[in-house]
């Protein structure tokens, strides 16, 4: 047997900016709220699921957890392109300039990266491979 990862947790000082923000990003709902936790996910009930929880501090320093994401249906430019109209912002994390990806932050700055390659493109005659 193995583990499987079931919740991923987000620190936040605005727990609802965050969830809001993940929503939209990944298309997710909120499946549960409760005093300083919301907990968001895929409608179908599927995991895993990210728990954004009430903090009382900022974030000071390069996550040393992150998710990367790959645009799924449209060219990587024009999900860079929502996910900053969604309020994400670029961030430097002392990436050199020859990266494939773009390292982001949510509003509270947590880091997370947009891969170069779609969904799409990381198929390959039906069957999904790693990079």
């Amino acid at each position: 047997m193995t583990s499987r990862i079931a919740v991923i947790a987000i620190d936040a000082i605005q727990p609802c900016v965050v969830a809001d923000f993940w929503c939209a990003v990944l298309g997710w709902k909120v499946i549960e709220e409760d005093v300083g936790i919301i907990s968001i996910g895929p409608a179908d009930g599927t995991w895993p699921t990210i728990d954004v929880i009430a903090v009382p501090e900022r974030k000071e320093i390069k996550n040393r957890l992150h998710l990367d994401l790959r645009a799924d249906g449209v060219e990587t430019s024009e999900e860079l392109k929502r996910l900053e109209d969604l309020g994400a912002r670029r961030v430097d994390v002392g990436q050199g300039p020859d990266v494939s990806w773009v390292v982001l932050g949510d509003p509270e700055g947590n880091e997370f990266c947009l891969l170069s390659r779609t969904v799409q493109e990381m198929s390959v005659g039906g069957a999904t491979v790693a990079s």
